[in-house]
C-alpha cells in the first residue's frame, strides 16, 4: 500500500509546529473486512510507535456491516418535507436518511424538534434541530454519490469505537483514533486508545486530510516531529 502524495502541516494553537498529517490510501473497505489487518498493512513503513493512526468512522462502520442501501428505505411524506429543508451539506438531506432518524426516535420527537427549530430561527438562532436530535442525527451518514459501490448506501455510526482503537493498539503497538471529519472544518474523535489527546487529534484533522470525496484515504497518520514532548498524548504522570 502507498500513501497519498500529499501532506498537511497542522496549524492550531497548541504548539503545533512539527505535527504532520499523512493521508494513506487503501483498497476499498468491504463489510466483514479485518479492518485492523487492512490498516496495519497500509501504514507499514509509515506509522510507528509515537504516532496516532486516525481511521475514518465510515471505514470502521462499513467493515462492521453498519450500512444499508437507500433502496430498502421507504421515506414518508414527512421525511421528504424535512430533508428538503436541511441544506445541501447536511448528512440527513436525503429523505431515506431522514426516515431512519424518524424511525429511530419517533415522529412526534422529530416534529417537536422541527417546531422548536423554526421558532429558534425566527429568533435568529440556528442549529436547534440538530442540538435536540443529537446522537439520532449523528448516527447516520447520508449517501454521497462519490464512492461506488457505496454511492447509494446509508452508513451508520460504528459500534464501540473505543474498542476498535484499543484493539488496534494492542495488536500493533501504535495509538489509534476513530474519527468523524468533514470539509466543514469539523472533526470529532469517536473513540481512541488510552493516552491519546482527543482534542489535539480533532484540531489536527480540521482540514480533513482524509478527504470527503473519492480519495480512498480513510487513514491519516499523525506524526510529531518537534523538539518537545508530543502533544498527541497525555503527559506522563
Amino acid at each position: 500500500m502507498s500513501y497519498a502524495l500529499r501532506g498537511f502541516s497542522v496549524d492550531f494553537a497548541q504548539r503545533s509546529a512539527g505535527l504532520k498529517a499523512i493521508p494513506v490510501r487503501t483498497r476499498l473497505v468491504r463489510p466483514n473486512d479485518d479492518l485492523i489487518a487492512l490498516v496495519e498493512a497500509a501504514v507499514a513503513g509509515i506509522a510507528r510507535c509515537g504516532d496516532v493512526v486516525a481511521v475514518s468512522e465510515s471505514a470502521v462502520a462499513i467493515a462492521q456491516g453498519e450500512l444499508l442501501a437507500a433502496e430498502y428505505v421507504r421515506p414518508s411524506r414527512l421525511a421528504y418535507a424535512l430533508s428538503r429543508r436541511t441544506g445541501a451539506l447536511a448528512t440527513i438531506n436525503q429523505p431515506e436518511s431522514m426516515q431512519l432518524v424518524i424511525d429511530k426516535v419517533g415522529t412526534w420527537k422529530v416534529v417537536s424538534a422541527t417546531i422548536a427549530h423554526t421558532l429558534a430561527r425566527v429568533a435568529g438562532r440556528r442549529g436547534t434541530f440538530y442540538e435536540l436530535m443529537g446522537d439520532a442525527v449523528a448516527a447516520f451518514d447520508g449517501y454521497t454519490g462519490t464512492m461506488p459501490p457505496y454511492e447509494r448506501a446509508i452508513v451508520f455510526a460504528p459500534r464501540d469505537s473505543n474498542r476498535f482503537a484499543g484493539d488496534f493498539f494492542a495488536r500493533t503497538g501504535i495509538a489509534c483514533a476513530v474519527v468523524d471529519a468533514n470539509d466543514l472544518r469539523k472533526a470529532k474523535v469517536l473513540g481512541a486508545s488510552d493516552g491519546v489527546r482527543r482534542d489535539v487529534v480533532e484540531a489536527a484533522l480540521l482540514e480533513n486530510p482524509h478527504g470527503n470525496s473519492d480519495e480512498q484515504t480513510p487513514i491519516v497518520v499523525l506524526k510529531w516531529r518537534g523538539d518537545t514532548l508530543s502533544p498527541l498524548f497525555e503527559p506522563p504522570a
